[in-house]
């Protein structure tokens, strides 16, 4: 992976969770990283490790059970894992941000939006209340919200929810952060407030040039925001490319399961909906081969015996997966004839 000018890097990450069960290896090697200005998505189904993995780079990690066992974290060349308590605070909500996917339980039901939105800004800019309203307001009418000056005194509870999602966006957004995570942001929300969320966060990236990592197992909403996409599951990365790549040459069967799951508008009345059979891995106890091995028609001894390295495809396009391993031409082409007909 090339590092250069890279405004994060992510490298070799595991983590892991030390439970009375045991040893939970929620990440397992994990490496991407993100331009400035640029999104990226991870996509996977949950238990992947996608949130585990953001948690960790913001230094949200709980500790214990988690501990990172392995892996650098680096932001504007800066080592993460390293930061203090009170080094990880400047940057917590400021330069690095995120927007969590129920806002309900982000929210503070007891104090006004405007308050919530407004104290972090207080917190690293050290201004008065009055300039931290005045922020407040034009965060407010910068994401069209209705009637600011009324809505911000109001209480969360008195918010729709793609009101209250809005807010979210506006308490992460207020002091102007380099990195945005957002975590299903859309989830629970109606389509058409989930265009609009996503509009919304489209047009902010613009206007406040703010990179954007987003975590969704939701290939409709990656495939109106992300530049670059990364497939995950079990722990792992097994697929990466630019959007065009994922979304029209996916190359691993577990990528073809997720896109295959997506509902179509093409016309097709009669057709049925397609789901991945099985279920992922017990993490504590990880599979040494492939981990969706299990879960695909395709799977060999190999897959089950250790996991393949990658095979690159072209550009920023490679996958995981031994059906593009010397000898595998007669499997490649089944599943290329199964994909097809499925």
């Amino acid at each position: 992976m090339q590092e250069n000018n890279h405004l994060l890097t992510v490298q070799d990450l595991s983590v892991s969770f030390f439970t009375y069960a045991g040893e939970v290896q929620a990440v397992r090697g994990v490496s991407w990283y993100l331009n400035p200005q640029e999104t990226i998505a991870i996509v996977g189904e949950s238990g992947c490790g996608k949130s585990v993995t953001i948690q960790t780079v913001m230094g949200l990690l709980q500790s214990p059970p988690g501990r990172v066992k392995t892996g650098s974290v680096q932001f504007e060349g800066r080592e993460m894992l390293n930061l203090s308590p009170k080094q990880l605070r400047e940057i917590q909500g400021n330069r690095m941000t995120m927007i969590f996917q129920d806002p309900l339980s982000y929210l503070n039901p007891t104090m006004r939006v405007g308050e919530q939105i407004a104290e972090s800004y207080r917190l690293h800019h050290r201004v008065t209340r009055q300039e931290a309203e005045a922020r407040v307001l034009e965060m407010m009418r910068l994401i069209s919200f209705p009637e600011p000056e009324r809505n911000m005194r109001a209480y969360p509870h008195q918010l729709s929810g793609g009101m209250r999602q809005r807010i979210m966006v506006a308490m992460a957004l207020i002091c102007t952060p380099q990195v945005l995570f957002a975590d299903e942001p859309t989830t629970a929300l109606d389509v058409t407030i989930q265009a609009q969320i996503i509009e919304l966060m489209n047009s902010l990236k613009e206007k406040l040039r703010t990179a954007i990592v987003l975590i969704t197992h939701d290939l409709g909403v990656v495939a109106n925001m992300a530049e670059r996409i990364y497939v995950m599951y079990a722990g792992k990365i097994v697929e990466e490319g630019d959007a065009r790549d994922i979304f029209y040459h996916p190359k691993h069967p577990y990528t073809w399961g997720l896109l295959a799951s997506v509902p179509r508008l093409d016309g097709e009345q009669n057709r049925s909906f397609t789901y991945i059979p099985g279920t992922p891995p017990d993490l504590l106890n990880p599979p040494a081969g492939c981990p969706f091995a299990a879960r695909c028609r395709y799977a060999t001894r190999a897959c089950l015996s250790r996991f393949p390295e990658e095979t690159s495809f072209g550009g920023r396009h490679k996958a995981s997966c031994f059906l593009y391993y010397p000898g595998a031409e007669e499997n490649l082409r089944q599943a290329m004839e199964g994909r097809q007909q499925s």
